[in-house]
């Protein structure tokens, strides 16, 4: 039976450890076992990371949502 992962400290620190993941599948040097388990951990991190974003987007909705009188407008990023 697999074991269960540790939740990583933060959303953040689930990030940089998603990417050292990519790099050393990126590098092509691991073993096909150990990319594998690389892989099934990186996918792992990115379901949490997905989660993460969506319970913040949520918190952005509820608290956007509380403040009737605040007008809402489209968001626009700067032009790249």
């Amino acid at each position: 039976m697999p074991k269960k992962a540790e939740q990583p400290a933060s959303f953040e620190t689930a990030l940089k450890e998603l990417e050292q993941i990519v790099s050393r599948l990126e590098s092509g040097e691991l073993p096909l076992e150990d990319a594998l388990n690389e892989f099934e951990h990186g996918v792992r991190l990115a379901r949490q990371g997905q989660q993460t974003l969506q319970q913040a987007e949520q918190r952005v909705q509820i608290l956007i949502n509380d403040d009737e009188t605040s007008p809402l407008a489209p968001f626009t990023p700067d032009a790249e």
